[in-house]
């Protein structure tokens, strides 16, 4: 058994980044009331007003909050920039920054956490966070104006942003057209009751040392039990939390993705 630490403590993972030019990640502010959410969107080339495109939204670790609408990119945004992608895959795909003293979900009350299964019991029956409630606002106003594809919105989050994917999944279960949480976890009981038919591909670190992979690998188990007939698992051995990179470069990821639409 691990030792008990503070969650967020245990979310944060130190990231590598490349220098890369992610200015075709167009900055925007998303502003409901009080509320603003930071982040960075990218058109399809030869982007077409008059079309509904598909949408990729994809939720950050912890280490990547704040507000500067450019930390975001520790965790993702490379594999959408190269040039076959854009042309196989034309779609838009949304960055949105968490900020600093917030998360992608509501913590359960209760003592500090470890990261097995002590903690899953509770797990998505709160609320939404107000960011995940902006991001959900932000995805409802690109449907609505015709910018993305209601039928053709996919979700992604690695660390924090994996527990965010899961929990915008279970309360919104037919809204996505299916979803890639990595490294995440999610209540075992009541995610298969509730999102059991959302494609979702789960990858997880045999070693991970932040987030540990058995909620994750009881979770597919449920799912398969439950008779879901698109739920995948991909476990990379020997490898710990910071898989992001490693499953962006699977061949099949995007193919998969973009093959399901409600």
């Amino acid at each position: 058994m691990k030792n008990f630490l503070p969650l967020v403590t245990l979310l944060i993972c130190i990231h590598f980044s490349h220098a890369q030019d992610f200015s075709a990640y167009k900055k925007a502010l998303f502003i409901q009331s009080k509320d603003t959410l930071c982040y960075r969107i990218l058109y399809p080339e030869s982007y077409d007003p008059g079309k509904s495109y598909p949408l990729v939204v994809f939720l950050h670790g912890a280490g990547a909050r704040g507000n500067d609408n450019e930390r975001q990119f520790i965790d993702g945004g490379s594999l959408f920039l190269n040039d076959s992608v854009r042309k196989k895959f034309p779609a838009l795909v949304v960055l949105p920054q968490c900020p600093a003293d917030s998360m992608w979900f509501k913590i359960p009350p209760g003592p500090p956490y470890d990261t097995t299964a002590a903690f899953n019991h509770k797990m998505n029956t709160l609320a939404l966070s107000t960011p995940e409630l902006m991001v959900k606002l932000l995805m409802d106003s690109l449907a609505e104006h015709k910018i993305a594809d209601r039928k053709r919105i996919y979700l992604g989050g690695t660390s924090l942003g994996a527990f965010g994917t899961y929990d915008l999944i279970i309360h919104y279960p037919g809204y996505f057209a299916a979803a890639f949480p990595i490294c995440g976890q999610a209540n075992v009981e009541l995610y298969p009751k509730r999102a059991a038919n959302v494609p979702v591909w789960i990858f997880h670190g045999e070693i991970d040392d932040i987030i540990n992979p058995w909620p994750d690998r009881s979770l597919i188990k449920a799912l398969r039990q439950s008779g879901a007939k698109n739920a995948k698992y991909t476990e990379y051995p020997g490898l710990k939390h910071d898989i992001t990179g490693k499953v962006f470069a699977e061949p099949d990821l995007l193919p998969w993705l973009f093959s399901f639409k409600k």
